[in-house]
């Protein structure tokens, strides 16, 4: 492709870019498909020669866009926004045209530059303390990470050099290991599961502290951790306050949490991924207060703040932890303003950084404060609407208060009704949501996200929503309508109760039925008008294992259920005519039938000593009482000759008489 072409073609592909954003409502903004969907559209290997770009670009509408889900829809509502908007998509598309390695200042003085600014703007929006800004002789500054994760990471990293360095200062006989071992990090049990992989790395201990009735970690019971801790021998060193948690967006209290961290000489880090962008708002900042004692802070402007993934905002109050922690000087990154100007290189893992500053830029300078303000009002607005929607139907519950753009929900009653809400509303793809936990309750999270949605988007939504819970509670209605009663007490509720004992395709799972309303009790018109309608298995005669278990049904002497009643047919021929003359025979009970006894012959078949031919025994037992019969079901197959030990029918079902 040439400079013309792409001229060409990119104006096609803006317009595509364009065409999909503005009519994304009306696609399903959760995809169909299951895992190796795209391996069954695309060759194993890649093309010898190159292909039409018609032809690729084809592709995308044909092979991609049916496995997306449609993170820009207004109708989607998992996880936290990942928004985008023109003016980012413009500004990448020149960050990618210049592609430069901003590393170092020298590597590209416009990028670091700018980054610089840039930060120092957004830190300003947000209202931070001067000392987290660029300035001359200071400290601080602003840096743009990849993502939350790597920047919890970062200063989990820089905590732990300046622990080590305060400690081996403290404690010169110590080794560097030593001290190293005993480091402890902390954070709320709803913090994200980024800081405990932050953990696993540093490899350091990361302990959890209990949240209180509003999912926030309070200082009361972070200093109680440190201070059991401390006695024995271990270091506290980092802490993690979480503005706006994953499952519930609660606020962890920064003011307590840093005011503990600060005494007890550790790097206090505040992760507001999402909610950051808030406190462009100056009515939200009040979760804001204690920040200029903590250390560090990062939020991301790719969430909430339209400016496309990945754009992570960090800012710390002391640069010189993270030269210490990721300091490296090979010579041939040294330039001639090495030391006098800022090389970002020292202040992140990676060493390449992106030139990710002019997307921002774009965006701050488009919308303005006031236009990002409206933009998150907006979104509270339509949450609030939603949240009324939720409060007004007496079948749902907010287990916990709104916060900002999101709200969480569930059915009254158990988990299992929420949890089939859920899949439901996901498998019909009009809508997408994720599930959380909130100390043992399954709810659902609904965040409003796109800079799309409207009024009318979340009362369509509302509607989807109300739809598939009059599903799933009328299937609950429609099962708590067959009553369940406990199996022992069967009895006391009704004498003549059986029971038999089903196993679904799950053995461990057995189910308890009631079977006495089915049971077949005339030996004539009933089974014989059963026999014509219902096709028996032939082929069950021939296994051992049914004969074996027809033996012990006929010989248990108790009433035959349905299922029991079923097993018996399956060992009956079924090209012989059914009558009463071959069918089991129910008769009264008699003592002669309880003293029925029988004996093994030489050849091991059981043989009654009142006939030389071979016969099934019915010795009488006790059984549940049936409505219409008090019996004990008593006679003889036309089966002659059964073996005792396993069931084998002698006569492969015959009778001796048989001529076949």
């Amino acid at each position: 492709m040439d400079g013309k072409e792409f001229r060409k073609e990119g104006k096609a592909v803006v317009d595509y870019i364009v065409d999909y954003l503005e009519n994304i409502r009306e696609r399903r903004v959760f995809p169909d498909k299951k895992p190796g969907f795209i391996h069954e559209q695309i060759p194993d290997t890649a093309p010898i020669s190159g292909e039409k770009w018609s032809d690729i670009f084809a592709d995308v509408e044909k092979v991609i866009m049916p496995g997306v889900t449609h993170w820009q829809s207004p109708h989607m509502h998992a996880y936290f926004p990942a928004l985008n908007s023109y003016p980012s998509m413009l500004g990448e598309m020149i960050t990618n045209a210049i592609n430069c390695i901003g590393f170092t200042w020298a590597s590209s003085p416009a990028c670091t530059e700018l980054e610089m600014v840039v930060t120092n703007w957004l830190g300003k929006m947000i209202g931070l303390p001067d000392d987290y800004l660029h300035k001359k002789g200071g400290s601080g500054g602003g840096v743009i990470q990849t993502t939350a994760s790597e920047s919890t990471l970062i200063s989990l990293l820089a905590g732990r050099y300046v622990a080590l360095k305060l400690y081996m200062d403290l404690y010169p006989e110590a080794s560097k290991h030593e001290i190293h071992g005993k480091l402890v990090a902390y954070c709320s049990d709803q913090a994200h599961s980024s800081i405990e992989k932050a953990a696993l790395i540093g490899l350091v201990t990361l302990r959890y502290i209990e949240c209180d009735e509003n999912y926030s970690m309070r200082g009361a019971d972070l200093h109680r951790a440190i201070r059991e801790d401390r006695e024995k021998g271990l270091i506290p060193f980092w802490v993690c306050a979480t503005l706006g948690t994953t499952g519930s967006c609660a606020f962890d209290n920064l003011e307590e949490i840093a005011k503990i961290s600060h005494s007890e000489l550790m790097w206090c880090h505040v992760d507001a991924a999402y909610a950051g962008t808030a406190f462009i708002c100056p009515e939200y900042r009040g979760w804001l207060k204690g920040i200029e004692k903590a250390n560090s802070i990062a939020f991301n402007p790719s969430k909430w703040m339209m400016v496309h993934f990945d754009c992570t905002t960090m800012w710390v109050q002391n640069s010189g932890a993270l030269h210490g922690a990721f300091n490296v000087n090979p010579l041939y990154l040294t330039h001639e303003y090495s030391g006098l100007a800022i090389d970002f290189m020292h202040w992140q893992i990676p060493l390449s950084k992106r030139f990710r500053s002019l997307k921002l830029w774009f965006v701050i300078r488009n919308y303005g404060i006031s236009g990002l303000q409206e933009h998150i009002r907006k979104g509270v607005r339509l949450a609030e609407k939603f949240e009324s929607l939720v409060r007004g139907d007496s079948r749902f519950e907010m287990p916990f208060k709104r916060y900002l753009g999101l709200i969480v929900f569930r059915l009254v009653g158990d988990n299992v009704a929420t949890e089939t809400l859920w899949k439901r509303l996901n498998a019909r793809g009009k809508i997408h949501c994720v599930p959380a936990s909130l100390k043992g309750k399954y709810v659902i999270r609904f965040t409003v996200t796109s800079p799309r949605t409207n009024v009318d988007d979340i009362v369509t939504d509302w509607k989807e929503i109300s739809a598939v819970t009059d599903e799933v509670l009328g299937d609950k209605n429609a099962q708590a309508a067959r009553a369940k009663v406990p199996l022992g007490e069967t009895k006391e509720k009704n004498e003549n109760f059986g029971t038999s004992l089903l196993l679904s395709n799950v053995p461990t799972s057995p189910k308890i039925v009631n079977g006495s309303f089915a049971a077949i009790y005339d030996q004539c018109d009933v089974l014989d008008e059963f026999s014509r309608t219902i096709q028996l298995r032939k082929d069950a005669r021939d296994s051992p294992a049914m004969r074996r278990r027809i033996k012990g049904i006929l010989m248990s002497g108790k009433q035959f259920s349905l299922d029991s009643r079923l097993d018996l047919f399956h060992g009956i021929e079924t090209t012989r005519s059914l009558t009463s003359d071959n069918l089991p025979l129910l008769e009264d009970e008699t003592e002669e039938n309880n003293s029925i006894c029988s004996e093994i012959n030489e050849y091991g078949y059981v043989q009654s000593p009142s006939s030389d031919s071979l016969e099934v025994p019915f010795p009488g037992q006790s059984r549940s009482k049936s409505v219409d019969h008090q019996i004990v079901p008593h006679g003889i197959i036309d089966i002659k000759q059964i073996c005792a030990k396993c069931g084998h029918d002698i006569n492969n079902g015959l009778s001796p008489d048989s001529n076949k």
